[in-house]
């Protein structure tokens, strides 16, 4: 088998993947609550990879990984599954789902940024051309999907926080990639290292939900709806337990700056899976913004 495009096929694969798990999510979501779901994935997740772990390594958990994997990975888990998504929540919350989802669209160019002044990585001028367009057809297409939804807050200081908020989680999810790379290098398994992101993440939310004292009325919710359950489960399979392990095998196997892009396609390929599941109209300029991203995703394979 040709390994070449084995990084950028992990990438296309983990973004259709999150398509599928925002879905499952949506309608767990609606049921229990959007804290509830974020908390509960985790446990799912943790449960799924450590399950495929133990088949193929014989153990559970990767404790024979060096201590600096676990720094890495560990860091990497923080800035990515525990303060970015808090961070997108706020602003989603500040700003409106559209501006939301739309600034952290630009996590591939911070990303891109970061891996060049700390990894040294560098794109063409043709690989660049092909991210700019990519990212406008997913722009465009965010743009469209979110023009009927919520508004952003009146207040000017409330806005401008909710923007903070979006860049904010943008950069934490281009960090959290940069960061990861070091933890899996030298040919780190890659499910390994999304075992330690996943439980670290986990220990993360689950200890403040019992610091604040949450943990009781989120097993309750859930125990109390088996649709929420199997959606979440479902959700959990293809977001946090397949996805994040093929994201992790992209940044491992290609440029972060193009794995990242290739990543960011999630509210494109989801088109189809909103107007099949929740029959929301998809305009002609949603299709244009779509071919404009493939576009942008075949080039950044080819050149």
């Amino acid at each position: 088998m040709n390994t070449s495009y084995l990084g950028e096929l992990a990438a296309l694969t983990t973004a259709t993947l999150w398509s599928i798990s925002s879905i499952l999510f949506t309608i767990a979501g609606r049921r229990v609550g959007a804290v509830i779901v974020n908390r509960v994935r985790l446990v799912f997740a943790v449960a799924l990879v450590g399950a495929m772990h133990w088949l193929l390594y014989g153990r559970p958990f990767p404790v024979e990984a060096e201590l600096y994997r676990y720094g890495w990975l560990g860091l990497s888990a923080l800035i990515g599954l525990v303060i970015g998504d808090g961070l997108l929540f706020q602003s989603y919350l500040l700003v409106g789902p559209r501006i939301g989802v739309l600034l952290l669209s630009l996590a591939p160019v911070f990303s891109t940024a970061l891996a060049w002044v700390f990894l040294g990585e560098k794109l063409t001028s043709l690989e660049l051309l092909a991210m700019a367009v990519a990212l406008a057809g997913v722009a465009w297409v965010v743009v469209e999907r979110g023009r009927k939804q919520t508004p952003h807050a009146d207040s000017g200081r409330a806005y401008a926080r909710g923007i903070a908020f979006g860049l904010g989680a943008a950069l934490c999810q281009a960090a959290n990639l940069v960061i990861a790379k070091p933890g899996l290098a030298g040919g780190f398994a890659a499910l390994s290292g999304t075992m330690i992101r996943m439980s670290v993440a986990a220990l993360m939310l689950w200890g403040w939900a019992a610091a604040v004292g949450e943990m009781g009325r989120t097993i309750r919710r859930v125990r109390a709806d088996g649709r929420a359950v199997h959606a979440l489960l479902a959700g959990a399979f293809a977001g946090p337990f397949l996805g994040v392990w093929l994201s992790m095998v992209a940044i491992q196997s290609a440029r972060i700056g193009i794995a990242s892009t290739l990543m960011a396609m999630t509210p494109v390929l989801s088109l189809p899976l909103v107007r099949l599941v929740f029959k929301e109209e998809v305009t002609w300029r949603a299709v244009l913004g779509t071919l404009i991203a493939m576009t942008g995703v075949a080039a950044m394979i080819l050149v």
